[in-house]
């Protein structure tokens, strides 16, 4: 295990710039409100003992999780579309232009081989199945969202990565041009290709990939196009800042909200399927994507436990679930596409 794949710490003018951050006190980022990484009364020798001695039902599935392949390369650049590839990682196409979020296809999400691996059926996608992408989003440097042999073997096809601020070392490290890298603090915005304006946007979480934690930004996106409006969450724990961002920029056509790897001791940092309909509620969303399941069992509820809670939720709702399978188009002009409850014929 080499340590490059740790990625870099900022230094320098990167540095300079992240301490003129307001977002950045006490040597560190933080978030908007008091978030402890775990609940009151867990310490993190309890979570060990608990991952090596205690058994959990059903975190993994004993099928194989159904995919299907679109062909990137072939696609109508009219079309707009979502592929979605399991847990955080999905491509979009909207008004001719490609983006890419926090791609994670080396079959891990660990620094650590073969202690995080992916669900059979997930990792159907490499990177030679991508087209040139416009920009690569990625939302945090965690292992489950920036994954270094992805990045690594993507890096003559993306023309701009943006990201949170100090995110940028680790491609620098990587062997990224400093031209095409763009760090962002939260509440900025950026003008895209083809008339689309991204708002950089706050969330609730942590960062770090070694034993330095918060020395970069976790972010969300707003991304605003001539015929859409799409939130793509990253990760994040019920705050105040859905409500803002839907009073500041909603309604939303589409949502995509992590749901999936909750956990009783870190309840500040991710979100539950309850919330997940309290975030859609707050942002004035209109259809519901939910993320961050589906590919590695990174708590210890059941694999399909998201999915399940979430759908039997939205059915007392006016929100609208959408669940392609990996791989599949999920169009994002279409409010009237029908999609199957995939997960219950996966055992």
């Amino acid at each position: 295990m080499g340590k490059s794949r740790f990625g870099k710490i900022s230094k320098g003018e990167r540095l300079a710039r992240i301490k003129r951050s307001s977002n950045y006190r006490d040597g560190k980022f933080q978030n908007k409100n008091h978030t402890p990484e775990l609940a009151e009364g867990e310490n993190v020798f309890n979570l060990i003992y608990e991952k090596l001695f205690k058994k959990f039902p059903n975190t993994k599935p004993i099928n194989k999780i159904p995919s299907t392949k679109t062909d990137l390369h072939q696609l109508d650049p009219a079309e707009n579309i979502l592929v979605w590839f399991g847990h955080s990682s999905y491509f979009l196409q909207i008004d001719g232009i490609r983006i890419l979020v926090d791609p994670v296809l080396s079959g891990n999400a660990s620094p650590v081989a073969k202690t995080v691996s992916a669900f059979m059926g997930t990792d159907v996608y490499s990177v030679s199945d991508f087209p040139k992408i416009d920009y690569l989003f990625i939302s945090h440097d965690h292992y489950d969202h920036l994954d270094y042999k992805t990045i690594i073997a993507l890096k003559d096809k993306v023309e701009q990565v943006i990201c949170g601020l100090g995110v940028g070392a680790h491609f620098e490290s990587w062997g990224y041009d400093a031209k095409v890298i763009i760090e962002k603090d939260w509440h900025e915005k950026l003008e895209l290709k083809n008339g689309i304006t991204l708002y950089i946007e706050s969330s609730r979480h942590f960062s770090g990939r070694a034993l330095s934690r918060n020395k970069s930004l976790w972010v969300s996106f707003v991304l605003h196009s001539k015929s859409t409006k799409i939130y793509l969450g990253g990760d994040s724990g019920y705050d105040q800042h859905f409500s803002e961002i839907g009073e500041k920029y909603g309604p939303f056509d589409l949502v995509i909200l992590e749901n999936g790897q909750y956990n009783k001791s870190w309840p500040y940092i991710h979100l539950t399927p309850d919330e997940v309909i309290k975030a859609a509620n707050d942002l004035k969303a209109k259809r519901i994507f939910p993320v961050h399941s589906s590919k590695f069992a990174l708590s210890n509820h059941p694999w399909d436990e998201p999915l399940k809670r979430l759908s039997a939720l939205t059915k007392s709702t006016d929100l609208t679930l959408v669940t392609p399978i990996i791989g599949e188009k999920l169009n994002i002009n279409n409010k009237e596409q029908k999609f199957t409850e995939w997960w219950l014929n996966v055992q």
